[in-house]
């Protein structure tokens, strides 16, 4: 089926009420239409609605005794040894995080208005005027493991930039996610918009017929393990935004401030261990020796297991020694990997070899230096004397992200609204044919306007 029939025909759901997967992805497409049309106005009034609706008291009461329940039976699988420690940390939810979450669809509903916005007014002769104008890429097709917040912040992005939404978490977020769609669905019914723009697929098998759907779904994000990431590439045909693995780096350079190294270090590490965006390996310059003393200590008094290299575990004994797997990993735990580096030059090729470009960082006081490493480091966020854990979509004032893309085209690094679109060409003539221009005829004028 062309895309053009899919946009225009009438469905299956349309016309005998939604009964397969198909059907449903169909009916998305369709209502997602109102999604795209919607004014300035009414956008934000949906966001703001759906902010409010996850800010009272009986949705968050119903969230929190489903999710409650989806993290006890996480808390039983990981003593069976089914499910690891990182993701049942990534499962809890409470009321300073859905407070989180409504703040960030606050953020989104306040933002200035992106879908239609005209980013080229150019004037190729009188009366002949191209526009490139922002549009949403239409079905956005979302699979992710574990953190049920995930399916927030994805909603909230999907109705700013105008598209619908299938979402698929994870079997150990079901209920939560269930509670949270179904709040979600309500509040488009209650602002006259089909409910159908949202699908929440609960059946694992559901993947597997999402990814077929290459005609109907315009973008699989991917938001889990590398394996996972590596999964959903292999078995689609839709192009995919991939949230893969976080192994974050901060490199002490022989210019790095000590105090700067300890609060920036430790705040990576031990703020929330879970996350894509936590430190995973410190590296360090001999002339860094002291700053890594302080990280050190500072990490052990905050309960951090570390694993250095033979010259770190020289200097810190009583250190555990690191081994070739563990340069690269992601511990999602309270682990860090330590690594002395004899310069700049084998710190990035440390990164290189070993990162997964997703959020690198340099502490120094050498400004030279840090620009150096800013414009060699192959990595989607990139800091100077700053946490890793700033790589975050919230924090950037995106309002919230739907992963944090380690790809380099179309987005990269947290990805809000405007990774979300694409954008149309629109030309205005007066009976202007192609074959009026050129040597001896008309020439384009080709003038910006403003």
């Amino acid at each position: 089926m062309s895309r053009r029939g899919v946009d225009c025909a009438p469905t299956l759901a349309t016309i005998r009420g939604v009964t397969t997967l198909r059907d449903e992805i169909l009916a998305a497409r369709t209502a997602g239409k109102a999604l795209q049309n919607l004014s300035t106005s009414a956008r934000r009034a949906l966001l703001q609605g759906l902010a409010d609706a996850y800010a009272g008291s009986e949705n968050q009461r119903t969230i929190l005794e489903a999710n409650r329940a989806d993290v006890a039976a996480g808390e039983a699988a990981a003593a069976r040894g089914e499910l690891g420690q990182a993701l049942v940390k990534r499962l809890a939810l409470d009321s300073k995080k859905i407070a989180a979450l409504v703040d960030g669809l606050q953020q989104m509903a306040a933002a200035p208005e992106l879908v239609g916005l005209r980013t080229v007014r150019r004037k190729l002769d009188e009366n002949l005027v191209l526009e490139r104008i922002t549009c949403p890429l239409g079905v956005l097709g979302v699979v992710f493991e574990a953190r049920p917040d995930a399916l927030v912040q994805i909603t909230g992005l999907a109705w700013k930039s105008g598209n619908a939404v299938v979402l698929k978490g994870g079997k150990e977020a079901l209920g939560t996610n269930r509670e949270l769609a179904r709040i979600a669905k309500d509040v488009l019914q209650a602002h006259g918009i089909d409910p159908h723009a949202l699908l929440h697929i609960e059946d694992r098998a559901g993947v597997a017929d999402v990814l077929n759907q290459h005609d109907l779904v315009d973008l699989m994000i991917a938001r889990g393990s590398s394996e996972f990431v590596h999964y959903v590439r292999a078995n689609t045909q839709i192009p995919v935004m991939a949230h893969a693995d976080g192994v974050c780096h901060v490199y002490l350079h022989t210019a790095a401030n000590a105090k700067k190294a300890v609060h920036i270090v430790v705040d990576g590490k031990t703020s929330y261990p879970a996350a894509c965006n936590t430190t995973e390996c410190l590296l360090w310059d001999e002339g860094a020796a002291l700053a890594l003393d302080a990280c050190v200590a500072a990490l052990k008094a905050n309960g951090v297991l570390l694993r250095g290299c033979p010259e770190t575990v020289a200097r810190h004994p009583d250190m555990q020694a690191a081994t070739l797997s563990d340069w690269g990993k992601e511990y999602g735990d309270l682990v860090l990997a330590i690594r002395k580096v004899y310069g700049m030059n084998e710190a990035l090729a440390h990164i290189s070899q070993y990162g997964s470009r997703h959020t690198d960082a340099i502490v120094t006081e050498d400004h030279v230096a840090a620009e150096r490493f800013i414009a060699a480091v192959d990595t989607a966020c990139c800091f100077h004397n700053a946490s890793t854990r700033f790589s975050d979509g919230y924090r950037f004032g995106l309002g919230a992200e739907v992963g944090i893309s380690t790809d380099k085209l179309h987005a990269r690094g947290p990805v809000g609204v405007e990774g979300l679109l694409s954008y149309r060409w629109v030309l205005r003539g007066d009976g202007q044919a192609s074959t009026d221009y050129g040597d001896g005829k008309r020439q384009y004028l080709h003038e910006d306007v403003s």
